[in-house]
Parts: C-alpha cells; sequence; structure tokens
C-alpha cells in the first residue's frame, strides 16, 4: 500500500467504517511509513475535538422559516421555455423575420427609377421612362425598378420590371422570361433569389 491509497483509508478507520484485511493493511502501512503515521495521529486529535464540541441543534422551525424568505420562483412561459428547448429553430426564425422585414422596408424606400443590366448602351431613359428602341437590341437579362419600362426593340435576356409598368410594342422581341414585379411578397421572394443566386456564385 502507498501513502496515496492509505489517506482515504484513514478516513474510513476513523469514521468506523474500515475492516478486515484493509484495516490490517492500513495498520501494517502506519508502523512502516512515520509521515502517514503522523498525519493519521493529527487526524485522531481533529476527530476528538470535533466530537467533544457540543452539538448545535436547529430548532424545528428553521427550515420552514428559511425557504418561507427565499424569493418565489418565476414561472416560465411556456413560449420562453421552447425557445430555450430549441435555439436553432429559435435564431432561424428571428432572422427570417428580420430580414421579411428588412425587405418590406426596402420596398416602401425604393421608390426611385434603378435600372440594371450588362448591356445599356442601347437604352435610353427619359425621366421615369425607359425605352428600348425600335431596330435596337440588349443583349443580356434587363432590370427595372420604380419606374416605365418601352420595349420596341429586342431583349435577348430576361425582362424584369419591379415595381413599375411595362409596354410591350408589336415590333418588340424578348428571348428570356418577362417577369412583373408588383406585390411585395413577390418582390421579397424575388429578392431572396436574387441574393442566394449571388451568393451561391
Amino acid at each position: 500500500m502507498n501513502c496515496r491509497e492509505a489517506l482515504p483509508l484513514m478516513h474510513e478507520y476513523l469514521d468506523g467504517d474500515l475492516q478486515g484485511s484493509e484495516a490490517k493493511a492500513l495498520k501494517e502501512h502506519l508502523i512502516a511509513c512515520t509521515a502517514c503515521h503522523t498525519l493519521f495521529r493529527e487526524l485522531e486529535r481533529t476527530d476528538a475535538i470535533v466530537k467533544s464540541l457540543p452539538s448545535v441543534r436547529a430548532s424545528d422551525d428553521l427550515s420552514a422559516r428559511i425557504m418561507n424568505s427565499l424569493p418565489p420562483l418565476k414561472k416560465r412561459s411556456s413560449w420562453m421555455e421552447w425557445v430555450r428547448r430549441h435555439p436553432a429553430v429559435s435564431v432561424a426564425a428571428v432572422f427570417a423575420v428580420v430580414m421579411f422585414g428588412s425587405f418590406m422596408s426596402m420596398w416602401n424606400d425604393d421608390q426611385q427609377l434603378m435600372v440594371k443590366g450588362t448591356d445599356l448602351q442601347n437604352v435610353v431613359i427619359q425621366g421615369d421612362t425607359v425605352i428600348v428602341p425600335k431596330g435596337h437590341t440588349v443583349n443580356g437579362d434587363l432590370v427595372v425598378q420604380g419606374g416605365k419600362l418601352e420595349v420596341e426593340g429586342d431583349v435577348t435576356g430576361d425582362l424584369t420590371v419591379i415595381d413599375g409598368s411595362l409596354n410591350l410594342a408589336s415590333t418588340a422581341h424578348i428571348s428570356g422570361q418577362v417577369t412583373k414585379v408588383d406585390e411585395a411578397v413577390s418582390w421579397v421572394w424575388y429578392k431572396m433569389n436574387e441574393f442566394f443566386t449571388v451568393f451561391s456564385k
């Protein structure tokens, strides 16, 4: 037996819980090891002092008084408990609400004309009207927001009009898809698709 094994056995011996072969092995170790023997004597003295102290008995109503003095437990609301148990879903829901709110505020703020495309040299802008003249071709996609779009020529990509009007002449030719976004929800969906398309590139 080494000193590390002897220490817990000393405590068990002083508590009266050590018997048999372990008690015999502890006694043999204490005879052979002077450091453990000295420590055991100090533990015996400490144990004797503690046992000689007068016992303090708490009054019967002490526990009740302590419990009554504690502040009452606050009841957690059921939705807060649900949020605590499902943090990932809660974060996703908050993110969706914030994104939707920001898109809605952008929908209300976007009153100015915006024209976006890769080939705008064949586009004429007069006030809030964007014109693709007859005989001219816009190569690629064309996006007009907050204005009127009049197409008399050709567009070789997709055509998107957001919160505006679209007028296609009989001479107009659109090779891509024509999308008109007038409602806020459609606009949010369009913006989210645009965001994830850019993000995935």
